[in-house]
Order: C-alpha cells, then sequence, then structure tokens
C-alpha cells in the first residue's frame, strides 16, 4: 500500500441524521460524511493523516462539540496547513431575513440562538483559522428532509438552507473558499437507493482523482469545483448547480494529494521551450505542495542524495524549499545531490507532474 502523506492536511467532518427535536434526515447523510472523512484519510486517495481528521457524528454532533471542533482545527493548524470542514445536515434561513445558522443535532427551534451555529458564530470560529488554505463543504438542504423542515409548525419561521449574503460571509479573508451543494431555490437530492447525495458523490469522485485533470498528483481547488459543478447538473437532469464562493482567492491551491482514480481529460498540454528562470521559479512553487513539510518530507531530499544536516531549518516547509533550492543552485546540499536527482526522485512519486516534466525539458 502506498503511504505517501499529506501531513498539512487537516479536516472537521460533521455529519447528522438523527436530530433530537427537529426533523431527521435519512442515514446517506452519515455514509456522506464518513465517506468524505474515509477519502481525506487514505493513503491510497488524499493522504490525509487520520489523526488531523476530527468526525462529529450524529449525537456528537452537538452545538458545543461542533464550536470545539473548529477551535481545535484553529489551534492545531498554521500558515501553511489546509484546512477541510465537511457539513451534511440540516441548514436554516429564518423567513424574512438573510440569517442562517447550521442546525446541530440538540436544536430546539425555541431557542435557535443556543442551540444552532450563527452565521455570525461560524465566520468569527472560522476568522481564527490561520490557514492560508481553507476549503467549506456544506451540503445541506436535502430533498428528503427540506419539506419537513419547511412544514413543521414548530419551526415555520424557518426555511431550509443558506442565504447567499451568508455564504459570501464565511469566506471571507484571503486563501478561503466554500462549496454548497445547490443554490438557495434548489434542494440537494439523494437519488433512491443510492449510497450518498448527489453532491457529496461527485465530491468523492473528484477527490479520489477524478477532478486531478492534469495529472499533477494533487487535488486543486478550482479543479475540484469545476469538476463537482458539472457532474451535479448531469446528474440530476440540470434540477441541482452547486455554488463556488471565494472573496479574495487567487491561487488554485491544493485541497489533497490525488493518488489513484479515474481522471478526466487534461484541458492542457506542456508546451516545449519555457524559459529555464520560469521552470525554476515553477520548481520552487511545486515542492512545496508535493513536499510540504520540506525537503525532509518522505526523505526526499536524502533519497536525491543530498544530506539534511546541511539544510537550514525555517518555520514553514516552503521556507525550507526556498532556502535548499537556492543553495542547490549554488552547488550545495551535500552527498550527489543536483537538480537532475531531485527531480528525478520526485518524478517517481508524481511521474505525470507537468511542472517536473517541463523543468527536466528545459533543463537537459
Amino acid at each position: 500500500m502506498n503511504t505517501f502523506r499529506y501531513p498539512q492536511g487537516h479536516a472537521l467532518i460533521v455529519g447528522i441524521a438523527a436530530y433530537h427535536h427537529i426533523p431527521q434526515l435519512p442515514d446517506v447523510v452519515l455514509s456522506d460524511a464518513r465517506d468524505v472523512a474515509a477519502v481525506l484519510g487514505s493513503p491510497q486517495y488524499c493522504g490525509y493523516d487520520p489523526a488531523n481528521i476530527t468526525q462529529l457524528i450524529d449525537d456528537a454532533a452537538t452545538r458545543r462539540a461542533v464550536l470545539a471542533g473548529l477551535r481545535d482545527l484553529a489551534d492545531r493548524t498554521g500558515p501553511d496547513d489546509t484546512a477541510c470542514i465537511y457539513f451534511s445536515g440540516h441548514g436554516a434561513l429564518i423567513k424574512g431575513t438573510e440569517e442562517s445558522s447550521l442546525l446541530t443535532v440538540d436544536c430546539v427551534a425555541s431557542d435557535l440562538s443556543g442551540t444552532s451555529i450563527s452565521a455570525t458564530e461560524l465566520s468569527d470560529a472560522l476568522y481564527q483559522i490561520k490557514a492560508r488554505r481553507l476549503i467549506i463543504f456544506l451540503d445541506a438542504c436535502h430533498a428528503a428532509g427540506a419539506g419537513a423542515l419547511k412544514s413543521a409548525t414548530s419551526i415555520d419561521r424557518l426555511d431550509s438552507g443558506f442565504s447567499d449574503k451568508t455564504l459570501s460571509r464565511l469566506v471571507v479573508g484571503a486563501g478561503r473558499a466554500l462549496m454548497a451543494s445547490s443554490r438557495s431555490s434548489e434542494t440537494s437530492l439523494i437519488m433512491g437507493g443510492a449510497c450518498n447525495s448527489v453532491f457529496t458523490a461527485a465530491l468523492l469522485e473528484g477527490l479520489r482523482g477524478a477532478a486531478d485533470r492534469h495529472e499533477e498528483g494533487v487535488i486543486k481547488v478550482f479543479d475540484l469545483f469545476e469538476y463537482v459543478a458539472h457532474q451535479v447538473p448531469r446528474l440530476t437532469d440540470d434540477a441541482q448547480h452547486p455554488i463556488f464562493k471565494a472573496s479574495q482567492l487567487e491561487q488554485n491551491f491544493p485541497v489533497a494529494l490525488s493518488r489513484g482514480g479515474a481522471k478526466a481529460p487534461s484541458l492542457t498540454s506542456i508546451e516545449d521551450g519555457t524559459d529555464v528562470n520560469d521552470a525554476w521559479q515553477s520548481l520552487a512553487s511545486i515542492l512545496p505542495v508535493l513536499y510540504p513539510s520540506g525537503p525532509s518530507d518522505q526523505e526526499v531530499w536524502e533519497r536525491a542524495g543530498g544530506d539534511v544536516s546541511r539544510l537550514r531549518l525555517h518555520n514553514s516547509g516552503r521556507a525550507s524549499w526556498f532556502s535548499a533550492l537556492k543553495m542547490l543552485a549554488q552547488g550545495g546540499g551535500g552527498g550527489g545531490v543536483s537538480i537532475y536527482s531531485l527531480t528525478d526522485v520526485v518524478l517517481e512519486d508524481f511521474p505525470n507532474n507537468p511542472e517536473l516534466i517541463n523543468f527536466q525539458k528545459t533543463r537537459r
């Protein structure tokens, strides 16, 4: 089994079907949450360390526990990490307003402020997460539960789903993105007999490798949404359309590793004649993504013939890579390491990465 890991990936997964005081959702919701956690934590797919994945399922997903999970995510992630939050359950919109809430398992309709998580609270909790790569997945407003939620007399002041204003508020700040399962006027569909909701099924396919359309060895945020946004309307006869929100997202940042699964057709090809300086910049950009802990990650530097004791230690993997590549360009690095031996080793791990292939072309 391939044990390659993405150690800087952290996730909080919440799935709620058996609500205590409001209409329940089908058990597919729980399968969605568990399957997302399993794919993220699989060394054959996304490579997250399972120890970095917190699951809150049904009774465990109280208001207090979810808020504590968000605080824990903020405490254990740094700027160079990727933070992933997945929620499958009821989302509620207070009628006549644009205020939305995540409904936790202990939600009581008569006490929303004390038994659910408001958009303001959620936004404040997200602000505390310092990871420069934060992705939120919301699979709410399920068709199997939406009608019951809207018609229940005890909560007749609520509608299902999240307002556009709420979703936009959740992604304020750089490096933050959100994918919601459907437009506010739609429901998140579950096909009869299916193991997953349509949105999460497409998301899982993407994370298993189908969204890695360039076969780079990483799943990137824009590519993942492009895949999901194409698949969901196709599978629902154009009845459901995922939406994407990001306010200051300039980079197509990595969400996870891509270690398997069917690949979507590549839409671009490698061009010959790239400037050498551009290729070096590309290498300096891609290595911190593939080996986020630095040159010692997966012993890549040693496998390339280098001596890690020669390298300077830095607080982030990206800074360590910049320092190591600068040393390598000056003929240092220890042992027999060279730019050629390094790229050869990296290409063994990521044989289809176009930046690395292009770099080799320009240097040989």
